[in-house]
């Protein structure tokens, strides 16, 4: 989390308080998700919170940042699911919590940023969030998963080991050899 927000992990963070508060929180957080309620997911972060996701071209900064990202992801996604495929975990200085997590949905809407059609495939990712918290909200969010995972199911990056993915390979050598 250091890289993406200039924060060590835990730096600034208040503790949390229980794995019982951890569990009751992250029903509410999936429960808002899974309603597609911008307003809800946002609810559950902080007015300061730093929201870095992969998706992201910069982390999106308070509380109207995350409704924006929802509010755009459940437009791509409209069917767009979270659920638990294991236990949270909390740091042992109780100054993070680690939760997994898989998202599953139809791409039937358009991606924007950065304006991708709706490719009408179903997505399946696997992650992880790292949460920090301040006043019982998020206030430092991370998502961790495999990006390009996710844009070669959605047909945006070529399959690998063929003919397209080598093309790009060659070109990104070529380019490397050429003056900036």
């Amino acid at each position: 989390m250091e890289a993406a927000t200039g924060t060590r992990i835990g730096e600034g963070a208040e503790p949390i308080e229980s794995m019982e508060w951890l569990r009751e929180f992250g029903e509410r957080y999936e429960a808002a998700w899974n309603s597609g309620d911008a307003a809800a997911v946002a609810a559950c972060a902080h007015e300061e919170v730093i929201w870095t996701d992969p998706a992201l071209a910069e982390p999106a900064m308070g509380r109207v940042g995350v409704a924006d990202f929802v509010r755009t992801s459940v437009q791509a996604f409209p069917d767009l699911t979270f659920s638990e495929p294991g236990e949270p975990a909390i740091a042992d200085d109780s100054l993070a919590a680690y939760v997994p997590w898989q998202m599953t949905g139809t791409n039937s809407g358009p991606i924007d940023p950065p304006g991708f059609a709706a490719t009408g495939k179903r997505i399946e990712v696997k992650g992880f969030d790292v949460w920090q918290f301040r006043d019982g909200l998020i206030w430092r969010y991370e998502a961790i998963y495999d990006f390009s995972q996710l844009a070669r199911q959605l047909g945006l990056f070529p399959p690998r080991g063929g003919f397209a993915e080598r093309a790009l390979v060659g070109a990104q050598r070529l380019r490397s050899k050429l003056p900036l």
